[in-house]
């Protein structure tokens, strides 16, 4: 049975419905985040070739328009339509639009998808790239996306997607709408430096020579409450197949990097055409503590540390114990945080870690250093604190037994629950129940994650105890990238820190309540930022006080780690009212790992050190 004349011609119309013929590559991309030819097939697409990779190549618009949000580039993604065309061709072709993603929280690439009917329409056009910030307007350097409400850390995250909102990009207000305005596009990074060591292939984020904010000493762009950096960018793999170094460090400056814009693995990338090349090595030194214990309750000196899954053979051992004598200069109470069992990651049972923090007092001994002693709560058996599987990782103290012992001790085990115990008497200090023991171990705020460890110490030459509180929230693991689809992105494990933080604080409250002048430190890895809600929920129930705060610490100094384009505080060091009243009371980060190159890392964060009159 033949079809009816009807039936073809409407065949024949919704055939020439799917082709669109003669489309600049700006109408191609639109001056939104998705193409609004996506998924139709486009011919006669003539574009000049600036540059080829290993699996497609990148053409530029010959009749660009005048709209700073269009991208004047495409990538055309096949990896045999390189093989005759010669960059500095001027080529017309037809294909498929495509937008493209591997995982469903990134953004989408645009791209030309299954060429044909390439022609070389001229050959030796001279290809420039565009120059960042001169040729272009400069990256914005606070907000990230219309979609984010002023702020990237606004609850509840994920109330959009940038890819069912598609809004209209504004490249002079967003650094994901800038960006994207770019995409496959030749560029050229002027004056680049390094912003943090490179991961394991070479990936570096970079800041070039235009405006941004949060620049630190060491060269690093530091985030603060709604500003995350959305300037920087990443220098991706090489197009030509050679290897960026992955010796360079936060501060070093490259030669001036060029290379395409592209979307991929979560985030915009810039892929050089050749590997990048470090011209003026950071000077960039960090000194140790100026802070001075004086021997009594005067001057004590505080430490914290996360010492990055420590266990007795750890191969970093030596050197944390060589930062602990050298740069923190032998405090006298150290919280420290990831240390392992005995067996360390092997799942054999063990659950005690006298073994790891013996070997590491000797280490510190060895490197120089004074007698230590420990204090830790051994948790209950079965994996139950998060971390790598098998190494039981909890928070512990170091402390000098000369200056510092435990007020009443009471070893608790990883089942008992602390509590502040009213004193004998008026004015009399409270105690706690277990000394050292876990705040409310059993409370599903704790699943899969550490309990804090809570302590009293009485100080040589004190006369009141004071008390600690060893943090180490819940990771921030299944959060999204910064440079993701989903808006505000996901903070990974926010809901459980939340209500880390109320237990914590409110255990602190109450020592507060039978002491408003009591002298309480709590420290540790909180996995957050200071100004986001966890730790703005622990500060109000606290009511302790930041030590960035207390020792008036530029914002942009106030970090502990290096994650993507920013550097940022996820340890803190937080006291009572009593000892951030104190003129006496100080603080300093000691950046020896975050500006380090990835081989001479000890830890993924940095530690710090505190000052404090403790005698009460």
């Amino acid at each position: 049975m033949k079809p009816s004349p009807a039936l073809l011609r409407w065949a024949a119309l919704a055939s020439l419905q799917s082709l669109v013929a003669a489309l600049t590559i700006a109408e191609i991309n639109g001056n939104k985040f998705l193409s609004p030819y996506s998924g139709q097939t486009v011919t006669n697409v003539t574009g000049l070739v600036i540059a080829k990779g290993p699996n497609g190549i990148f053409i530029r618009s010959t009749t660009p328009d005048k709209d700073i949000a269009t991208s004047e580039a495409l990538y055309v993604f096949d990896k045999t339509v390189g093989a005759n065309i010669t960059v500095g061709d001027i080529i017309s072709l037809d294909g498929k639009i495509l937008e493209y993603r591997n995982n469903n929280a990134y953004l989408y690439l645009t791209e030309l998808t299954t060429p044909k009917n390439v022609q070389v329409l001229s050959s030796g056009n001279k290809v420039k790239p565009l120059v960042i910030g001169k040729d272009t307007v400069s990256p914005p350097s606070e907000q990230f996306s219309s979609l984010d409400g002023g702020d990237i850390y606004n609850v509840p995250n994920g109330a959009a997607n940038i890819s069912a909102v598609n809004p209209v990009l504004q490249p002079k207000k967003f650094g994901l709408d800038f960006w994207e305005s770019l995409s496959g596009e030749l560029v050229t990074v002027r004056k680049p430096s390094a912003i943090k060591q490179p991961n394991n292939y070479g990936d570096t984020w970079v800041i070039g020579d235009w405006k941004a904010s949060g620049r630190n000493k060491n060269g690093g762009l530091t985030m603060s409450a709604k500003d995350s950096n959305p300037e920087a960018i990443i220098i991706g793999t090489p197009l030509d197949g050679t290897k960026n170094p992955n010796t360079s460090k936060m501060g070093d400056v490259f030669e001036d990097i060029t290379g395409v814009v592209q979307n991929t693995f979560g985030f915009y990338y810039i892929l050089p055409l050749t590997a990048v090349k470090v011209s003026a090595p950071s000077k960039s030194v960090q000194k140790p503590t100026t802070l001075k214990r004086a021997g009594n309750c005067k001057a004590v000196t505080v430490g914290s540390y996360n010492v990055e899954n420590l266990a007795p053979t750890s191969a970093h051992m030596s050197k944390v114990a060589d930062h602990i004598v050298t740069y923190l200069k032998n405090p006298d109470l150290i919280f420290v945080q990831e240390v392992q069992d005995n067996s360390g990651p092997t799942n054999d049972g063990t659950v005690d870690a006298n073994v790891t923090l013996s070997t590491l007092a000797a280490a510190i001994k060895t490197a120089g250093g004074v007698t230590y002693d420990f204090a830790e709560v051994v948790p209950a058996p079965g994996n139950l604190d998060g971390g790598q599987p098998g190494g039981n990782i909890r928070q512990a103290y170091l402390y000098r037994p000369d200056m510092i012992s435990l007020y009443k001790p009471n070893q608790g085990s990883g089942t008992d629950a602390t509590a502040v115990v009213p004193g004998n008497g008026k004015g009399a200090a409270p105690s706690l129940s277990f000394n050292p023991g876990r705040i409310e171990p059993a409370s599903s705020a704790w699943t899969s994650s550490r309990k804090p460890i809570a302590a009293a110490w009485i100080v040589k030459g004190a006369t009141k105890p004071f008390y600690t509180v060893n943090v180490h929230f819940s990771s921030k693991g299944g959060g999204t990238s910064l440079h993701g689809d989903i808006r505000p992105p996901v903070n990974g494990g926010i809901e459980s820190r939340v209500q880390q933080a109320n237990v914590t604080a409110s255990f602190i409250a109450q020592i507060l309540a039978q002491d408003p002048k009591a002298a309480v430190i709590s420290a540790g890895d909180f996995n957050e930022f200071a100004f986001v809600q966890p730790l703005t929920t622990f500060t109000s129930i606290s009511k302790m006080k930041d030590m960035d705060e207390v020792a008036k610490i530029k914002v942009e100094e106030r970090y502990t780690y290096a994650f993507d384009m920013n550097a940022q505080a996820l340890d803190h060091m937080f006291v009572s009212p009593s000892l951030a009243a104190d003129r006496k009371s100080d603080f300093e980060h000691l950046h020896v790992n975050t500006w380090s190159t990835y081989a001479d890392m000890v830890s993924d964060h940095d530690p710090s050190v505190a000052l404090f009159d403790l005698c009460g």
